[in-house]
């Protein structure tokens, strides 16, 4: 049987105590509706400061395959600064959301790749509209510049 030991130092905690205070005056989830429908798949936040945050669903990790009922069983964390779902094993950071953050950096960057290797018509047109104007520019050395 294999035993875990997890060490949290005192600096650690300090530190985690001092941006807890940072997020006091941060606006925090109160309630969390959601909204299933065709073309609308919405999360909607009612934040402490009175404005609503309207999520699409499709683009939050960890969600995309869930069903309604999943989805619908939500439970708000940390004074509300996360949203829970246990059915999902999915935990999203409320300050994160807000800044448009919907995953973690890796989960993001493959979404981005994805988008970058689309191809469209109007994609093709204008990379052969760049390649007419002579392409990107080739890249410098540094140490020319220097003097």
């Amino acid at each position: 049987m294999t035993t875990h030991r997890v060490v949290t130092t005192d600096t650690q905690i300090d530190q985690a105590i001092s941006r807890a205070k940072a997020l006091a005056n941060e606006p925090r989830v109160i309630s969390v509706v959601y909204r299933p429908g065709p073309g609308l798949d919405l999360l909607i936040l009612q934040m402490s400061d009175g404005h609503r945050c309207v999520l699409p669903r499709e683009d939050l990790q960890g969600l995309q395959g869930a069903t309604r009922q999943q989805l619908s069983q939500i439970e708000i964390l940390g004074n509300g600064t996360g949203l829970h779902w246990s059915a999902l094993d999915v935990d999203l950071y409320v300050p994160a959301l807000l800044q448009g953050i919907y995953g973690t950096r890796k989960w993001m960057a493959e979404i981005g790749a994805k988008g970058g290797a689309a191809t469209s018509i109007a994609k093709r047109r204008s990379s052969r509209a760049n390649g007419r104007k002579g392409g990107r520019p080739k890249h410098q050395e540094s140490s020319a510049i220097a003097a």
